[in-house]
């Protein structure tokens, strides 16, 4: 067996090595400022930067001048939601999301709450979906954005974003999508579908950590945002900062390796993981009847906490929900908003697969989860009790 098999990709990804070989000689051979065109090394610099852009823009369908390259999608997100209402304030000051969103949106949301915005939470059903008829219930004359993500970081539920691009397009309001899970396992077409503005994370891909991009549409009445970030004018003044070639190098790379085609025997795997764990008792698969990321499974083990599996099992990598909250004891605020018990929340592990990840590895997996599950309940006695029907 491995010393550690690493089922917690959705916080994270191994660079791969095609990605790090392409990479490497921005470190040490052509390592010119990429704004530095007026000799050699700099204008390669720059040439490997556009090249990047472009693979970007190839894997979203859209042109190389809607993609601005910064630190990841954190950042991303603050400078939408920031920029978007400090530009759209004298319109408006409504803001819509929903209430299982990443915590990067709900804690800038809650600034801007601070700064004047009203900010509306949309619930969702017990699949993790809103309404599409409370999104348009919610849609006032003050609001300047709807802000949604394409697949939850925690139970990778899809969101029906396609829909929402074209109510927010018929409504004349500016859509932010957080595609950070989505990209490259699942299709999206910047052509098909009316979205504004999107962002992405290299590392969730197999890419190196540090580097993002935030897809901007080039309308007829081009979209306004404050830069959060200046500097020398980089990214057509939206974006401050030398750029970090190497990286861009290696998000360029990695997001034109993947394919949603490319995760379909890592659905396999998922399948088979919940296979294998369906020999346990009394547990829950959140997300499970509802489409979903092929990376990503959440399952909650009823009567057992999440902690107490994941110390039973040092080999293991797993987390038991967002990496940005790991180590607090509250419970999945996502969980929680499908209506989820806040005790099931705290039994709910991640388990998240990459392209890297082997039918050994899910296998020694669940037989260890099976055989922690186990032991942990039969020293139990809330266990015992709920067997016994004394609780529930």
């Amino acid at each position: 067996m491995k010393d550690t098999i690493y089922l917690d990709n959705n916080a994270t990804t191994r660079i791969l090595d095609e990605v790090w070989q392409e990479m490497t000689p921005y470190f040490i051979q052509n390592y010119a400022n990429a704004s530095s065109v007026y000799h050699q090394m700099g204008r390669a610099a720059n040439a490997a930067v556009l090249q990047s852009r472009a693979q970007v823009a190839k894997a979203l369908n859209c042109t190389p001048k809607e993609i601005f390259f910064n630190s990841g999608a954190t950042e991303s997100i603050n400078t939408v939601l920031q920029g978007v209402f400090d530009r759209y304030r004298s319109r408006g000051n409504h803001i819509i999301t929903a209430a299982t969103e990443h915590k990067a949106v709900l804690s800038c949301c809650d600034q801007l709450t601070k700064q004047g915005a009203l900010v509306t939470y949309l619930p969702v059903d017990e699949r993790g979906h809103i309404s599409l008829d409370d999104l348009k219930s919610a849609i006032t004359t003050k609001t300047i954005l709807i802000c949604l993500m394409a697949a939850n970081n925690e139970t990778g539920v899809l969101s029906e974003i396609g829909q929402v691009a074209t109510i927010s397009q018929e409504e004349d309001i500016l859509f932010f999508c957080d595609a950070t899970q989505a990209i490259g396992k699942v299709a999206i077409d910047l052509q098909q579908l009316p979205i504004d503005l999107l962002c992405l994370s290299a590392h969730k891909i197999h890419g190196p950590k540090g580097i993002g991009a935030l897809y901007i549409r080039r309308k007829s009445k081009p979209i306004q945002l404050t830069p959060l970030i200046l500097g020398g004018g980089q990214e057509s003044g939206f974006r401050g900062g030398t750029y970090n070639v190497p990286a861009i190098v290696g998000f360029g790379m990695a997001i034109s390796m993947l394919t949603p085609q490319v995760y379909a025997t890592v659905q396999e795997y998922r399948d088979l993981l919940e296979n294998e764990l369906a020999d346990i008792p009394e547990i829950t698969i959140h997300g499970q009847n509802t489409p979903r990321l092929p990376t990503t499974s959440y399952i909650s083990f009823k009567h057992v906490l999440a902690s107490e599996i994941m110390t039973a099992c040092p080999t293991l990598a797993l987390s038991s929900g967002s990496a940005c909250v790991t180590g607090s004891r509250e419970p999945s605020h996502v969980l929680l908003a499908m209506g989820i018990s806040k005790e099931d929340a705290l039994s709910a592990i991640r388990f998240s697969l990459s392209i890297l990840t082997t039918r050994e590895e899910i296998l020694q997996c669940a037989q260890l989860i099976k055989e922690a599950v186990q032991k942990i309940r039969d020293q139990s006695p809330i266990w015992q009790l709920y067997k016994a029907g004394l609780i529930s």
